[in-house]
């Protein structure tokens, strides 16, 4: 039997995936420490332990951990529902905002900020059923048109295109929710709190904890339905089972997050390269370094041209714009990237 590569051995995919970790720690820590208030390591550890000054602790508590936290946990949730979609389609291009699962749930969100602005769960909720519904429709016409991967992608972009176009409708219709739809449109971190952040964290723990409980089906289907099928595997469950799980992920953090797009597009390709194709390694993988490139943008987002701060989702479509233009290239040239 040939023996796999050096850089795609077992203990080599752990190493990798345990660097990844700490990075992630790292991007959080200088989440905590760094802003239009600067804080020494040493005094956000004070805080945590329950001393410090009150201007500290309220700066730590109260604005910054609900804010990297929030960073962390959309990261990971739109990291691993993009190797799901990407997975489950079996469409390098596809990714929650390009194939319109995120407009989905953002209108979710939006019709749930119209009807009950009041509910801590509505949204979530709301963002889940429409994240659904939007990655439900393009799986279907995949299915039924047996379109090329590139048609398949307009396709998703024409669904996203209406779908933000009923959102902007409801932000006109209704002005007062168009002060929050504002930001949410373009997607931003600022102004999250804990409680906020409780529910989809609950629905993030477990979706992604389903997901790599269904790792070794992701590596299965990978292979063709006809051959999963072959080895005992009901392709047709596991698939909708897999799509929910991303609809989940991905409705929850847009739920408070809004319409950030390009992590689910970027970090599974990125993990790939890292730790190779077996999904138990790139999950774990995504996991983490979603959570370090939304918090890095992030706190890229809130320096750069202090005290005035960008929305998180304006850098990240700086940088997922010509990434997805590169894998365009790459597909039309028959390459995989």
């Amino acid at each position: 039997m040939k023996s796999l590569p050096t850089s795609f051995t077992p203990r080599r995919k752990r190493l990798t995936i345990l660097a990844l970790a700490l990075t992630s720690l790292a991007a959080a820590l200088c989440s905590l420490c760094f802003g239009s208030a600067p804080l020494s390591l040493p005094q956000v550890i004070e805080v945590f332990s329950g001393g410090g000054s009150n201007s500290a602790r309220n700066i730590v508590l109260y604005a910054r951990l609900p804010r990297t936290f929030a960073a962390l946990l959309c990261g990971s949730s739109l990291a691993v529902g993009g190797v799901i979609i990407q997975s489950v389609m079996g469409n390098p291009l596809a990714g929650p905002n390009i194939i319109g699962v995120n407009a989905g749930a953002g209108l979710g969100a939006i019709l749930a900020l119209v009807l009950l602005p009041n509910s801590v769960t509505a949204g979530p909720t709301a963002a889940f059923l429409g994240a659904m519904a939007a990655c439900t429709l393009v799986y279907q016409l995949a299915r039924r048109t047996g379109a090329s991967r590139i048609t398949l992608v307009l396709a998703g972009v024409a669904i996203s295109s209406m779908l933000s176009a009923i959102i902007d409708a409801l932000s006109i219709l209704f002005p007062d929710a168009a002060l929050s739809a504002k930001t949410f449109l373009v997607g931003s971190l600022s102004g999250v709190s804990m409680k906020m952040l409780m529910f989809p964290c609950l629905l993030t723990v477990l979706a992604v904890a389903g997901t790599f409980a269904l790792s070794y089906e992701l590596d299965l289907l990978a292979l063709g339905d006809e051959v999963a099928q072959s080895l005992g595997l009901s392709a047709k469950a596991t698939r909708n089972t897999l799509l929910i799980l991303a609809a989940v992920l991905c409705g929850s953090a847009v739920s408070f997050a809004g319409l950030v797009g390009f992590v689910g597009l970027m970090v599974p390709h990125a993990a790939r390269f890292l730790v190779g194709g077996e999904h138990k390694y790139l999950l774990g993988a995504s996991v983490f370094l979603g959570a370090a490139l939304v918090s890095v943008c992030d706190l890229l987002a809130r320096l750069l041209f202090a005290p005035f701060q960008l929305p998180v989702g304006i850098l990240l479509a700086m940088l997922g714009g010509p990434f997805f233009l590169y894998l365009i290239f790459h597909q039309r040239g028959g390459r995989k990237p």
